[in-house]
C-alpha cells in the first residue's frame, strides 16, 4: 500500500505539521503522565483504524517502558485490570471525545467529572488538547492511507 500524498516530501505538508506538532510538545510537555498520553493516543488511533498512529504509539510506548499486557488490553480496558482508576477515566474520556458524532450529547458530564477526579485543570486541558491533536493526526493519515509497520523509535525526533 502507497500513501496518496508523500507528506514527508510536501513542503504544504510539512509546513502544516510544524504546527500541529508544536500543539503536541505544549501537550507532551504538561504535567500530564506519559504512560497515559500514549494510552490516550493509542486508543484513539485503534477507534480511528489509523494503522500508522498505532504503530507508532505502541512502538514508542514499548519502548518508554510500557508492558506488552497493557498494550494488548488498551482497547478491551473496560474488562481488564491493569489500567489504574486515573488512566480508565482518561480512556473513556478518549473514546467519547473520539466517538463525538456518534453521541447526540458528546462528552458526558460523567466522563468528564470522572476524569477531573483523577486530574487537575492543567492536566485535563491537555487531555482534551490530546484527545483532538490525535484524532488530527489521525484523520490525517487515514485520509492519506499511511501505511503502518515501518515507523522506527524516534523518526520525527
Amino acid at each position: 500500500m502507497d500513501a496518496r500524498v508523500n507528506l514527508f516530501a510536501n513542503p504544504l505538508a510539512a509546513k502544516f505539521l510544524k504546527h500541529v506538532n508544536s500543539a503536541g510538545r505544549a501537550v507532551s510537555d504538561s504535567g500530564l503522565p506519559a504512560a497515559t498520553q500514549e494510552l490516550v493516543k493509542i486508543r484513539a488511533s485503534q477507534i480511528n483504524g489509523c494503522g500508522f498512529c498505532t504503530d507508532m504509539h505502541t512502538k514508542e510506548a514499548a519502548a518508554a517502558g510500557e508492558t506488552s499486557l497493557r498494550l494488548n488490553l488498551i482497547a478491551a480496558w473496560r474488562e481488564a485490570t491493569v489500567f489504574t482508576e486515573a488512566e480508565r477515566a482518561a480512556l473513556e474520556l478518549t473514546e467519547q471525545g473520539t466517538r463525538i458524532a456518534d453521541a447526540a450529547g458528546g462528552v458526558t458530564d460523567e466522563a468528564w467529572e470522572n476524569a477531573a477526579k483523577h486530574y487537575d485543570e492543567d492536566q485535563l486541558v491537555a487531555l482534551i488538547g490530546l484527545i483532538a491533536l490525535i484524532n488530527a493526526y489521525n484523520r490525517v493519515n487515514v485520509i492519506n492511507r499511511q501505511p503502518a509497520g515501518d515507523y522506527q523509535l524516534g523518526q520525527f525526533g
